[in-house]
């Protein structure tokens, strides 16, 4: 009786040994001063900085969501690497704390090693502009599990922050100003809400022109990284707020103390073309709700401080902090 190997089952052990080294360039070009040895054994290793008083280790995790789906249907898989570490990367800052490394999770139904090298590559381009080093990861192929062609992706991320400087609802005071940071786009929230209107009720194609671009290039703008903007502008900073799913309103509270509420007004914000077009065919509350509508980071600061940090061509003011029951208010 002849034998059954686990390449005839759907998974190609070879293969998964000659991507692990196809990749290697990537995590070298991540590699910072903490990484301790290299890829190949059971954990990744990272030294502890020594210029903090009182470290502590802040940890996040996220994916990309259905954003994936549309980098497989239209063959474009180099920017969504990107999306995957900027989620874990801009929840960190919101500590104040300093990315220290990354891994990720790439799981599959058959490994196409060019499509994930591309994948990883990205994941790698994101660390470098994070200067967090990828320091491992897991490659899963699944064939029960994924139809061919399918992936997901996960991503974790650890940093570093002062005791005292993660808890930032005690520096948020009355009279304090909200700055937007401009988002690159849609970012990684919504695309479910994205792919019913675009492409069930509209029928768009991915290299329809939209304000002067290919629909696909716009949805798959990768989600920004906003490291180099906090630390350029962390000591006049108050309260940083990542805005992904829940959108202004229910991400800005989380950085408010009781007895304090977020007053933003909808017609500053700068407010892109793709999210003019949805806002046809959905309601304004929950528009406000899934989407970030151009702001990917809410900044909080003394008003004193403004000046600083609109220096910045992608900041501008939108709302401002008052009394009230905590809370966000668009009016």
């Amino acid at each position: 009786m002849s034998k059954i190997s686990y390449k005839d089952a759907g998974v190609d052990i070879n293969k998964g040994n000659d991507f692990v080294q196809q990749i290697k360039p990537h995590i070298k070009a991540t590699k910072t001063d903490g990484v301790i040895g290299g890829i190949g054994s059971f954990a990744g290793a990272f030294k502890m900085p020594s210029n903090y008083k009182n470290p502590v280790l802040l940890s996040a995790t996220d994916g990309v969501g259905s954003k994936l789906k549309l980098a497989i249907n239209s063959g474009k898989f180099d920017t969504v690497g990107i999306d995957l570490v900027a989620m874990c990367v801009n929840d960190i800052i919101c500590n104040f704390g300093k990315p220290l490394f990354f891994l990720d999770y790439y799981a599959t139904g058959k490994l196409d090693t060019n499509e994930a090298g591309l994948v990883v590559k990205g994941i790698a381009d994101g660390c470098i502009e994070s200067e967090c080093a990828l320091v491992g990861g897991e490659t899963a192929e699944m064939p029960t599990m994924y139809k061919d062609g399918d992936f997901d992706l996960a991503g974790f991320c650890v940093g570093v922050a002062e005791m005292d400087e993660i808890d930032r609802t005690q520096k948020v005071k009355e009279g304090d100003l909200i700055i937007a940071w401009s988002s690159s786009g849609i970012h990684s929230n919504g695309f479910s809400l994205v792919h019913k209107i675009l492409f069930d009720k509209l029928n768009m194609k991915f290299d329809d022109i939209f304000d002067g671009k290919k629909l696909i290039d716009i949805l798959l703008e990768p989600t920004k990284i906003y490291l180099k903007q906090f630390l350029e502008n962390q000591k006049y900073i108050n309260a940083l707020s990542h805005i992904t799913g829940g959108g202004l309103v229910e991400n800005i509270p989380r950085v408010l103390p009781d007895g304090l509420q977020a007053i933003v007004y909808k017609e500053k914000i700068k407010t892109p073309q793709i999210f003019k077009l949805f806002s046809k065919y959905v309601q304004t509350d929950e528009l406000y709700r899934t989407f970030n509508m151009g702001v990917g980071m809410a900044v909080i600061c003394n008003s004193k401080n403004a000046k600083h940090i609109l220096k910045n061509r992608d900041s501008y003011i939108i709302g401002e902090i008052t009394k009230g029951q905590k809370g966000c208010k668009l009016i």
